[in-house]
């Protein structure tokens, strides 16, 4: 590929720069090991028009019984227009996403599982902030409320907490799960979650094929345990985890509090949240933005 010229990225969330030497390779800064493997790269075109553009349905375009129930994340309208969230710089993601829904004429589905019960959950309020990145970016996002399903056993497959997890995971063309550390791993009401969703149905995975996104949160130090276990069972349901992930140390104080502005209860700027907006992003650049094979059901949600 031919070197580009020397120019510019602007991060999608901080508004800092990241040069690009002639070769088309971000700056080493002395340090060779950072790019003597990398390949030139042609930076993508960025349309200024669509650098703050949102693509999420709006309520008119919305099913109101969905948006009731699987859309706690969504803030008043006032609110929506003006947060952190609408203030991100997202024009290539923005881009793939909108040529895509043009194309097949559908969002991209995706189910975000959260485990914790606490009244102020940390794994849930970071749950709801990559919703709303993700909505904005034209995904159909629904977020399942743990509260209420049984502990995993074998006698009550019909219960509705349990068909309602399955149908949404049925539903799904990607998952995004953000789970508290626990004893250095998953919790127990994340990971009831998971075992509910069943193995196979014939000799196929209902997960198989799908996109995994991955976060966790955690009250002391930095550690990537439960991230690193996430992407096990993922593996294991026959998941594409994408490369990036999301660990948020001491999330205790990285929220603001429950009144405060912007809604209250919202992820404070700093590297912690820039990560999971490339996560986000990231997330819709390696989904495959179509119907699953097995899902005879139209789509309510198509642009």
């Amino acid at each position: 590929m031919a070197p580009v010229p020397t120019a510019a990225l602007t991060s999608s969330s901080q508004g800092s720069t990241k040069k690009m030497t002639s070769s088309g390779l971000p700056s080493s800064n002395g340090d060779l090991n950072n790019t003597s493997a990398m390949r030139s790269v042609q930076l993508p075109p960025r349309d200024p028009q669509l650098a703050y553009k949102s693509l999420a349905l709006s309520p008119s375009e919305d099913d109101i019984e969905v948006r009731s129930k699987y859309r706690p994340f969504l803030l008043p309208e006032e609110i929506q227009l003006t947060d952190w969230v609408s203030r991100l710089e997202l024009a290539t993601a923005t881009k793939m996403a909108l040529d895509d829904m043009e194309i097949t004429n559908f969002r991209l589905k995706v189910l975000v599982l959260y485990g914790s019960l606490r009244r102020r959950s940390y794994s849930q309020l970071l749950a709801y902030e990559v919703s709303r990145i993700l909505f904005r970016l034209g995904c159909d996002v629904r977020v399942y409320d743990p509260r209420g399903l049984p502990v995993k056993d074998d006698e009550q497959h019909e219960h509705h907490k349990v068909q309602e997890l399955r149908e949404l995971s049925r539903w799904s063309d990607g998952h995004f799960w953000v789970s508290p550390e626990q004893h250095g791993t998953v919790t127990g009401v994340f990971k009831n979650q998971i075992d509910w969703i069943p193995l196979s149905t014939g000799s196929v995975r209902p997960t198989q094929g799908r996109t995994l996104g991955l976060a966790q949160v955690s009250g002391g130090s930095q550690s990537f345990n439960t991230v690193n276990s996430l992407r096990i069972l993922g593996r294991w349901m026959r998941m594409f985890a994408i490369p990036n992930q999301s660990s948020v140390p001491q999330a205790y104080t990285l929220f603001t509090g429950e009144d405060e502005a912007e809604g209250g209860s919202r992820f404070k700027a700093c590297g912690n949240r820039d990560r999971l907006v490339d996560c986000a992003e990231e997330f819709v650049k390696f989904s495959e933005r179509k119907p699953m094979q097995d899902d005879d059901s139209e789509s309510t949600n198509g642009v």
